[in-house]
């Protein structure tokens, strides 16, 4: 069984809720990431997305804070779990990023894509 500690991203992007979004925003785009963990303490506090990002800007508000535009107490699943209940809870969530903890501390994020990369492991691409 692969477990989502197997395909997790550990390079981590964490913010402060504190944060304004165009710092969140400029972040997310030097790392090349679609999320950033919010933590207070070390403990997760909520989730930044891209889409989140998105409404944001759709109202205007582009000076706000993380604080106001992210999810808070965002659905999370362990290290240990299993990719199949990670893909599970992500897509009856509706979501793309799920964070990962350990003892309940943040120690990876999982995307839809890390998911894709292990239902379709053995599959060349077109074929080939």
């Amino acid at each position: 069984m692969t477990t989502v500690g197997d395909v997790m991203s550990r390079n981590l992007l964490t913010m402060e809720q504190e944060a304004t979004l165009v710092e969140a925003a400029a972040a997310m785009t030097a790392r090349r990431v679609g999320a950033a963990l919010v933590v207070s303490d070390g403990r997760l506090i909520g989730i930044l997305t891209e889409r989140d990002v998105m409404r944001a800007c759709a109202s205007g508000d582009v000076g706000g804070q993380v604080a106001d535009w992210m999810t808070r107490g965002p659905e999370t699943v362990d290290a240990d779990e299993s990719t199949q209940q990670a893909g599970v809870v992500m897509i009856h969530g509706g979501f793309r990023h799920l964070p990962v903890l350990d003892a309940g501390t943040p120690c990876g994020i999982v995307s839809i894509r890390d998911l894709m990369r292990v239902a379709l492991d053995d599959v060349s691409p077109r074929g080939v």
